[in-house]
């Protein structure tokens, strides 16, 4: 079910101080989000840039070979800078984390806190999967056909919408 024996999940709920099923279901909805934020900033090419920038010199991954360090302050910190960039601003990320409380029954502050520890998880899932495909051998950003390219990399099935594939390459991490 979950990376290192559910560790990510276990750090989570730690971290924020609920049970592992609620922060599943926290995650449920959260990383649709999450994924639908990245995949509306990589339809321009300053978005896509960006994105492949984090990739290739983000270490996001660390936070999934080591779920300990979400307990850290730097991991809050990049959070809420790669939520910036993929919602554009504090309001969206209120009503991303109010309607997941409404889904879940999980209270909003708590999401609020899950929140900026999940972006980094799902950048370092994209960025192991960036890394084990070469995606990001040639140096990330660029031209129009990179748009295309990194549009076919998120949408794995090809079925037109990459929000379902970011989901389950997260599910495969947590």
């Amino acid at each position: 079910m979950c990376a290192q024996g559910g560790g990510v999940v276990r750090q989570l709920a730690g971290t924020v101080g609920v049970d592992e099923r609620s922060i599943e279901s926290v995650m449920g909805q959260l990383v649709p989000a999450l994924s639908r934020g990245i995949q509306r900033n990589i339809t321009s090419e300053s978005g896509l840039s960006s994105l492949l920038d984090a990739l290739s010199r983000g270490e996001h991954q660390r936070y999934l070979e080591q779920p300990e360090r979400l307990g850290e302050p730097m991991a809050q910190r990049e959070g809420n800078a790669i939520l910036g960039h993929i919602f554009g601003n504090k309001d969206v990320s209120r009503n991303v984390a109010g309607a997941a409380a409404r889904e879940t029954g999980v209270e909003a502050g708590i999401i609020k806190r899950v929140l900026p520890l999940l972006a980094p998880l799902v950048m370092g899932a994209l960025s192991s999967r960036a890394s084990s495909t070469g995606m990001l051998a040639g140096g990330g950003a660029g031209s129009g056909s990179a748009l295309g390219t990194i549009a076919s990399f998120l949408d794995f099935d090809r079925d037109g919408s990459a929000i379902d594939d970011v989901l389950n390459l997260a599910r495969r991490f947590f």
